[in-house]
């Protein structure tokens, strides 16, 4: 027997000798055992039978009487092998733009299968490339918009990525429309693949800001700030040739060798119940200068941008895109001053302490700028500012993902507002310079 004084596994102790009516008992006592087996691999001996020194009375071996760890172990998970297309998963959008079941017209299920959360995570995910390539059809299909390759220059055989614009994106003389989504799994088009799977096209995808900026003449730029690097298969190892057999007095430091090989083989055994189908690996080739949002929104802004004709550029960014624009304006800040009309953001992650803006730079996004933020207040309700930067109003949700569809139409009404002021602006001061003119011109006669 061997004690084990490790705090984590006491309390799997107590918790496995609750009776099993117990109100704080929720799993079945053969899974705890199972499961407790294998924690206190974790922390001592493989397999070793265990006793604790907060209950001696009870040891591991005592436990594995009452399962069955052979019929356990057969249960391996199903093969990670799932469809490549909506109608293989047996999927489709209805009219509404929800995702449901051809068959039952249920919304989508997660949990496939009961007990077996990594399969179903993999399940999700294996849907949610299904769906980017969906939105990509829908941009081309739907927004008639096109896919420009980047970097700009990039060579056959080098990673690329991409982003998607309007016919007039570049040649618009009046306005044009940024859309820069968060981190994580979503790519050009989407907001939120989460809203996309479980409630609708419309608050999940980018195309309502992009169908209503056409509508109101807008050209429209969709960025593609997640799409960093290329992942390739990692060449698989060559298997080494088996070794000779140890002599029977082998010195101490072979044996400790040994030793260590014997307990990796027992990690890899322990691995396959954790992890049965060990997944493929792979690498990550960055893409040239588009390594990370941040360098992608720049890059966009320097090739895209900065060329376009149109007098006045909105943006759109939520959540982590508005730390890139931030970061975007230390990097450029006269520029974004002079081309930017105004700035929308929805649950915005930058920080302008920690990314060291400059006093122009606040300033001027206090003018600018407008960050709509999830608040159990209701929809545009003003909210105390955290740092002095743009102001904050109310997304009219508690929900972070849906801020950028519960502000919609206030969004496009502040875009509106702040390009009617500054045309007004503008006009103010044309016919203040044409009066000067005049009076100037009035009395050079009279002299």
């Amino acid at each position: 027997m061997v004690n084990c004084n490790c705090p984590d596994i006491c309390s799997w102790y107590r918790f496995l000798f609750l009776p099993t009516n117990s109100p704080h008992h929720p799993l079945p006592l053969s899974f705890l055992c199972f499961y407790f087996v294998i924690k206190s691999c974790c922390h001592c001996n493989f397999y070793t039978p265990l006793t604790c020194s907060c209950y001696p009375l009870h040891p591991v071996s005592d436990l594995l009487s009452r399962i069955d760890l052979d019929e356990l172990m057969k249960k391996d998970e199903p093969p990670l092998n799932f469809p490549k297309t909506l109608e293989e998963f047996e999927y489709a959008f209805n009219e509404y733009g929800q995702l449901r079941h051809i068959k039952t017209g249920e919304a989508f299920v997660f949990n496939a299968r009961e007990d077996l959360h990594r399969w179903n995570q993999k399940r999700y995910e294996a849907l949610g490339e299904i769906i980017t390539q969906y939105v990509y059809e829908l941009l081309e299909k739907k927004c008639n918009m096109t896919k420009e390759i980047l970097p700009v220059d990039a060579s056959e055989d080098e990673p690329t990525s991409f982003i998607y614009l309007s016919s007039d994106a570049l040649s618009n003389p009046s306005k044009l429309l940024v859309l820069i989504q968060g981190s994580g799994v979503v790519r050009a088009g989407q907001w939120a693949r989460r809203l996309i799977i479980n409630q609708d096209l419309d608050s999940g995808t980018q195309i309502p800001y992009i169908t209503r900026a056409m509508e109101e003449g807008y050209g429209v730029m969709v960025l593609n700030p997640n799409e960093n690097y290329l992942e390739v298969e990692k060449p698989a190892k060559s298997s080494p040739l088996p070794s000779p057999p140890e002599p029977l007095d082998e010195p101490a430091e072979k044996r400790e060798r040994k030793d260590d090989k014997e307990g990796k083989k027992k990690r890899e055994f322990y691995e396959k119940y954790r992890n049965p189908q060990k997944e493929r690996e792979t690498e990550r080739i960055p893409i040239r200068e588009n390594a990370s949002s941040e360098e992608h929104v720049l890059y966009v802004w320097d090739h895209f941008v900065s060329k376009a004709a149109a007098k006045n550029v909105f943006i759109m960014a939520h959540s982590y895109g508005g730390l890139s624009f931030v970061e975007l304006m230390n990097q450029r800040e006269a520029q974004v001053k002079n081309r930017v009309c105004a700035v929308a953001l929805t649950d915005s992650a930058h920080n302008i302490w920690l990314q060291e803006t400059s006093r122009g730079t606040q300033d001027w996004m206090q003018q600018c700028c407008c960050n709509w933020v999830s608040s159990p207040e209701p929809l545009d309700t003003p909210l105390e500012p955290m740092l002095p930067d743009c102001p904050r109003v109310s997304a009219g949700t508690e929900r972070h993902e849906l801020t950028s569809w519960t502000s919609f139409e206030s969004i496009f009404r502040f875009f509106s507002e702040a390009l009617e002021a500054e045309e007004d602006e503008e006009a103010e001061t044309s016919n203040t310079v044409t009066t000067r003119s005049s009076s100037l011109k009035n009395k050079h006669q009279d002299l």
